[in-house]
């Protein structure tokens, strides 16, 4: 069994309603890549976010009592806390420079997925004069599972090939150090995959074991994109070990009350 990972070159910065799937379709020709059946493409959650116009300055947003309230108790800007809230189902736990919620797409992270990172500061005025501000932030996409399937037909479409999206972001975990590429955005491929009842080496029935195949693939992506400046938020994978079928972010959220961290 053989997986590889290929981070495309020369993805060019991305901005509101760029069209992904032509871009992709295009940097694989450039990369001599002809994609096969079950192939899967694995996309940074920045450039899908930047493309669906989920760029956000704070010079907007007006903070809630609430909003000035956290920001005293995190030491964090009232108007980033505000995008957090309007982001998020719940406030989980809060201390200096760090909010963790549950975000309205169902998963626990870290000030809302919010992020400063890769995120360029123009900001076009109404005389069409380019005005620089540090201001600017990314939500995530409102719905990465949607985002997914469609940016699977679109290049399905245009290259007449059966594959897998995935979208990505970096969380931290509850019991260890540092963060990890995990898929938030699922389609064309299982994000769990159940291995309950398969033999082991010695012919015992696994009992609980369920992989979160979606989240390894993710973090395996993850390396090959980067995290600073690499400029490679598109990566092509082939032999996946996993069939493909129809897969979705939910299967990967635990339940509130199977969640021992609550």
């Amino acid at each position: 069994m053989t997986l590889s990972l290929t981070p495309l070159q020369d993805i060019p910065l991305i901005r509101q309603n760029d069209d992904l799937a032509d871009i992709i379709v295009t940097s694989l020709q450039v990369n001599k890549i002809e994609l096969q059946d079950t192939d899967i493409l694995v996309l940074a959650q920045k450039i899908v976010s930047k493309a669906e116009g989920r760029k956000i300055n704070l010079a907007t947003v007006t903070p809630s009592q609430y909003a000035y309230d956290l920001a005293k108790q995190t030491e964090k800007d009232a108007r980033l806390i505000e995008l957090i809230l309007q982001e998020s189902n719940e406030v989980l736990r809060t201390r200096v420079g760090t909010i963790v919620v549950e975000h309205k797409l169902g998963f626990v992270c870290a000030n809302a997925g919010i992020d400063h990172s890769n995120v360029d500061s123009h900001l076009q005025s109404g005389e069409g004069l380019e005005v620089r501000s540090d201001e600017w932030v990314l939500l995530l996409p409102k719905d990465p599972d949607q985002s997914s399937r469609m940016l699977r037909r679109e290049i399905e479409s245009k290259t007449g090939k059966r594959i897998g999206v995935l979208i990505i972001d970096s969380h931290g975990r509850a019991w260890r150090n540092g963060t990890v590429g995990i898929a938030i955005g699922v389609s064309g491929l299982p994000a769990l995959e159940d291995l309950r009842g398969i033999p082991d080496l010695f012919g015992t029935a696994l009992r609980i074991t369920q992989v979160g195949v979606a989240d390894e693939l993710a973090a395996a992506a993850s390396l090959m994109m980067g995290q600073a400046a690499e400029g490679t938020p598109v990566v092509h994978v082939r032999g996946f070990p996993y069939p493909a079928r129809e897969g979705s972010l939910k299967e990967l959220i635990r339940p509130k009350e199977q969640d021992l961290f609550r």
